[in-house]
C-alpha cells in the first residue's frame, strides 16, 4: 500500500483545523476533536498517516478481500 501524502492542516486561532488533501477541503475539526487531532498529530510518528486516517481517506485493509468476493466479481 502507497504511503499517503499531500495532506497539510491549518490550525485556527478560534481553535478550529482544516485539513486539506491537494490544496482541497478534506475535512474540518473543531473543538474536542481538533484538540485531539493536534495532539496526536504533534505527538511524533508520520503527520500524513494521522491526516489521512482524521479524514477516513486510508485504506482497512479489507479492499482485497472484498474485490475477491464472488459478488463483486464480473
Amino acid at each position: 500500500m502507497p504511503r499517503p501524502h499531500g495532506f497539510a492542516y491549518r490550525a485556527h486561532t478560534n481553535g478550529s483545523v482544516r485539513i486539506t488533501h491537494h490544496d482541497r477541503p478534506a475535512t474540518a475539526l473543531n473543538g474536542d476533536r481538533a484538540a485531539r487531532f493536534l495532539g496526536e498529530v504533534t505527538a511524533g510518528g508520520d503527520p500524513q498517516l494521522v491526516m489521512a486516517r482524521w479524514t477516513g481517506a486510508c485504506k482497512h485493509g479489507n479492499e482485497r478481500t472484498a474485490r475477491d468476493h464472488p459478488r463483486n466479481r464480473r
